[in-house]
């Protein structure tokens, strides 16, 4: 059950790379979320007009899922109470998974109103950038540098 529950924070960790970043080079949120957009509209080569209808929808999005990821992790803190019963890893494990079920399900629903005003493709290209801004993310914390400057194709 706890290498069940390693496995869990691992994948939380990643997602919650981008604070870690912002805490580690001191940014702020907004300042961390200047730096994604740029890496974003330059890798998936957003016009001006996507980009001002693309990230107000983008980072609500963030905020939501923000939201329960810190719910997840309370979970998951709950766990390293060493007299945590075996029903109680249990439902930590579901609740982790169950907010991750929502994410994806959020993740669906914004990907429906990008669809109003950018094609598949251009969506495609989004999601490559922040796969690889969150990339470079974790290699700049690993090493010290600062992410979000290899914007180039």
């Amino acid at each position: 059950m706890r290498k069940s529950i390693s496995i869990l924070f691992f994948l939380l960790a990643s997602i919650c790379a981008g604070s870690l970043y912002a805490q580690k080079a001191k940014l702020s949120k907004e300042e961390f979320r200047d730096r994604q957009q740029e890496f974003i509209i330059q890798r998936a080569g957003l016009t001006p007009e996507e980009a001002k209808q693309f990230f107000p929808l983008y980072f609500e999005l963030q905020d939501k899922k923000e939201s329960y990821n810190r719910e997840a992790w309370k979970k998951i803190r709950q766990g390293k109470d060493p007299n945590t019963s075996e029903a109680e890893y249990s439902r930590i494990v579901e609740d982790v998974i169950r907010s991750r079920i929502t994410n994806d399900n959020l993740d669906l629903e914004y990907v429906k109103k990008y669809k109003k005003f950018l094609s598949a493709k251009k969506i495609y290209d989004i999601q490559r950038a922040e796969m690889r801004f969150h990339r470079e993310l974790l290699k700049s914390v690993r090493h010290g540098k600062k992410a979000g400057n290899g914007a180039k194709k």
